[in-house]
């Protein structure tokens, strides 16, 4: 059974299937936010192996066959060598002021004594090492002495938000927005050719125009790596639900590469276990013998935020296993927060059955693979960007293939703050477990993990084709292991289970609760006590009087500290909604409302609400914020009255008729009512009595997909009809306004169609855009119709919505939409 396929340079095609796609990224290791391992080319040995946010977090896999070494996995890493130090690589002072200054401010010769002195960084954080700087406007002057004034020189930079760089009071580089992480910027010839060896001037102006504030910058030379191995023939790529497959060719043998992340969610224990398989399989292709060994390296980039950072190593052996442990000095352990980070606490892992005999060190990127490659002794390594290398000699291999596994995995020590106490993740309530034993666990059950793997793998195809063909498998198989490993499993003190999300690349906000709503779907098919997990913080914000309005919370905090609410502006109807259609659809799925009925009194303030504000919304916030505030929100009042009917349905599986026959009414009449205001003739309008405007009316679905029956198939029928008149090459626009969408909801959409022919118009679009965007990140879930670029957003949870339409087939068996001929 084939899956998600990229044959290199042509779509591949299956036997008596679809066309196949490849993946705008794909995913190799998917535990949690923080560990994430991708790669963002169509041939592995293509590109470095990326962190989800973008950052170098590189694994290498080299094959020597009779002596000759092929790459198969990643390249190495370039390097940046500090001409003028930020503050990860040293400490460093300069100049600043808070008032706009006056005169040439940006000029070497300028007058400055009148400036304070602050250490760097700059930034908003309590107790960061640095300057605080909680002010709109900031200027700096760092005057600095260059050896080498010809060099080739670039401009380290992290800011938030938007900034002006001058070199020698040359303008260098703007940028309206914010990049927390360093990045490197050529400095224009004009402005090198002004430098000096005495008295160079790096002068900014930055301003904080919301949210974090934040400044560090210096000057760096590129050390271009160096990749010392040929490159293997990469065949194929195939992506299931737990799997990313590569075959290569390396000269006169064939190696099958597989990344197995075993996202199981019928049992949390294997699911929350943060240990990844990587296995080599090797096999002649000629007929002959030949010897191969296989080397795996990772980097301890992975265990770190930022490259600067100082890494201890060690090697040791446990149990079967010959083990390479690695982690951060510092080990600040939750003492950071925030989107565009990595862990730099806790310990990475990687390890061998010590029965393949491996060679196993510790040494530099090319270091190690010169040692493997030319059989040398590795060089010793520093402090910095190690890399933890395995060897393996599989002796003579003919055409019976050998196999070579490697396991990879990373102890966070503690995983999360939740309301100021720390948590550890949910492999560790068995407080005798070690990543030890977890290693060692993962390397004996290999086999039986594997296949239940592949059966799980098998029927998830299998049920997605049958609800929504082979375009719309593929979908499902990419997103799946991308929506799970957005989250953290973990227990709270009360003892009940959390699944807690990251926004990635929104705003980093922990367990928000209108992302939960769109990944919702995936976790209602495979195990709603995750999606419970999801929601019982939020309960509990409420229900211990932290959190005291009489809506649902927007969110937690910011990852990975759930203290409370940090986003700006709640979302009352919005969150509120979310809450009360999420709980009616656990109900569905587990054919009883015990888990509403522990939440009943909270519940019954949110629908309250609504009954007040919900029909009719006034101006505020929805999911789809970054469109803007919106008056009387046709989408946003169906999701008022699906969380209204819901409350309905849970109080009638509680036997309370009363309350049901009220609420349900209440919906009703809402329903009909909505129907008359949003009228726009042949569809439905963005805004009530909003004429020659419309909008994707996709928190309908629930309407269908829990049988609420408030709506009409004809009312269906007229949205899908004018929706398809408005469709462009990469997708359904969100609305009117622009011409931007959302894909999770697009999907949702596309299951009020009845019938195969016009669900698959909807989704074929999708596949388009994940096969031609140029934006090679993990999948984003807001992208440009027109061109199929990433608006914003990437490797977030809500691409789980995708599943709805396997949801609406297994609640609903006998399936609405028919095979068209």
């Amino acid at each position: 059974m084939r899956r998600l396929v990229t044959t290199l340079g042509i779509l591949g095609i299956c036997s008596g299937a679809m066309a196949q796609q490849k993946a705008p990224a794909y995913p190799l290791i998917t535990h949690d936010p923080y560990f994430s391992i991708w790669s963002n080319t169509d041939a592995l040995n293509s590109s470095t192996t990326t962190h989800w946010t973008g950052a170098k977090q590189s694994l290498v896999g080299l094959v020597k066959v009779d002596g000759v070494t092929y790459q198969v996995l990643g390249q190495n890493e370039d390097n940046y060598k500090a001409i003028l130090p930020t503050s990860d690589e040293s400490s460093y002072r300069v100049k600043y002021t808070e008032t706009a200054p006056s005169g040439e401010w940006t000029a070497p010769g300028f007058n400055d004594k009148g400036w304070k002195t602050g250490k760097a960084p700059f930034t908003d954080e309590d107790n960061a090492d640095g300057t605080r700087w909680k002010s709109h406007d900031l200027w700096t002057r760092r005057t600095f002495d260059l050896a080498d004034p010809a060099a080739d020189l670039l401009l380290k930079i992290g800011h938030d938000d938007n900034v002006v760089v001058y070199l020698n009071g040359e303008q260098i580089y703007k940028h309206k927005g914010w990049h927390n992480d360093p990045r490197f910027i050529p400095i224009p010839a004009s402005a090198k050719n002004k430098l000096k060896q005495k008295g160079n001037v790096l002068a900014i102006h930055i301003e904080n125009t919301a949210g974090g504030a934040f400044l560090d910058a210096g000057i760096a030379v590129k050390e271009p790596a160096v990749n010392l191995a040929q490159k293997a023939e990469q065949k194929s790529v195939e992506v299931n639900a737990t799997q990313t497959k590569y075959n290569f060719t390396a000269g006169k043998v064939d190696v099958s590469l597989t990344f197995t992340s075993p996202l199981l969610m019928d049992d949390l224990n294997l699911l929350s276990r943060p240990v990844s398989y990587i296995s080599y399989k090797v096999a002649a292709n000629d007929n002959a013998s030949h010897q191969v060994e296989v080397y795996f390296g990772a980097s301890t980039n992975i265990c770190v935020n930022v490259p600067s950072q100082e890494v201890a190593a060690s090697r040791y052996t446990n149990g079967a296993l010959s083990v390479l442990k690695a982690g951060s000095v510092e080990q600040p352990v939750l003492k950071k927060k925030g989107d565009n980070l990595r862990i730099d606490w806790g310990y990475m892992y990687v390890a061998a059955p010590s029965s393949s005999k491996p060679n196993q060190y510790i040494s530099t990127a090319e270091g190690a693979e010169d040692a493997f490659i030319n059989g040398k002794a590795a060089p010793a390594a520093g402090k910095k960007q190690l890399m933890l290398a395995t060897a393996v000699n599989l002796g003579a291999v003919n055409s019976t293939p050998k196999e070579q596994l490697f396991l990879l995995g990373y102890d966070d020590l503690y995983a999360l703050q939740y309301f100021h106490t720390n948590l550890k993740a949910w492999w560790k309530n068995d407080a005798s477990q070690t990543i030890d034993k977890q290693l060692n666990a993962a390397y004996n059950d290999y086999g039986s993990i594997l296949a239940r793997c592949t059966a799980f793998n098998r029927q998830l195809h299998a049920d997605a084709v049958a609800a929504g063909g082979e375009t719309y498998a593929a979908l499902c198989e990419l997103a799946y292991r991308q929506a799970i490993s957005a989250h953290k499993l973990a227990k709270s003190p009360q003892g009940e289970i959390l699944f807690l999300s990251k926004e990635n690349f929104s705003n980093g906000c922990i367990n928000t609760v209108d992302v939960t709503y769109p990944s919702a779907p995936l976790f209602l098919i495979y195990n709603p006590d995750l999606l419970k997990g999801m929601m019982n913080g939020i309960f509990y914000f409420s229900e211990s009087g932290k959190f005291k309005e009489p809506y649902a919370a927007h969110d937690l905090g910011t990852y990975p500290l759930a203290n409370g609410q940090v986003y700006g502006e709640g979302m009352p109807v919005e969150e509120s909604g979310n809450m009360l259609v999420l709980a009616g659809a656990i109900a569905r799925a587990e054919g009883n409302a015990e888990y509403a009925k522990k939440h009943w009194a909270t519940l019954t303030t949110w629908a309250e609400y609504l009954m007040k504000e919900g029909f009719d919304p006034a101006n505020q916030l929805c999911t789809d914020d970054f469109a803007g505030h919106l008056a009387r929100n046709t989408n946003l009042s169906l999701k008022a009255i699906a969380g209204i009917r819901s409350y309905a349905m849970l109080a009638r599986m509680q036997g309370l008729t009363t309350v049901a026959d009220k609420y349900e009414a209440a919906a009703k009449e809402m329903a009909g009512n909505w129907v008359k205001l949003a009228d726009d003739g042949d569809h439905f309008a963005l805004a009530f009595e909003s004429r020659n405007t419309w909008s994707q009316k996709y928190n309908m679905v629930w309407d269908k997909v829990l049988n609420f029956n408030l709506f009409s198939p004809d009312v269906y029928k007229k949205e899908i009809k004018y929706y398809l008149t408005k469709q462009q090459e990469f997708g359904l626009p969100l609305d009117s306004r622009k011409t931007y969408t959302k894909s999770d909801w697009i999907m949702w959409t596309a299951v009020l169609a009845d019938n195969r022919q016009d669900f698959d118009a909807f989704v074929n679009p999708l596949q388009r855009y994940v096969t031609g965007t140029p934006t090679r990140v993990p999948l984003s879930d807001w992208h440009e119709t027109t061109n199929g670029k990433m608006v914003g957003f990437q490797a977030r949870s809500v691409v789980g919505g995708y599943f709805m339409k396997l949801l609406q087939a297994k609640f609903n068996p006998s399936p609405a939409v028919t095979q068209q001929k």
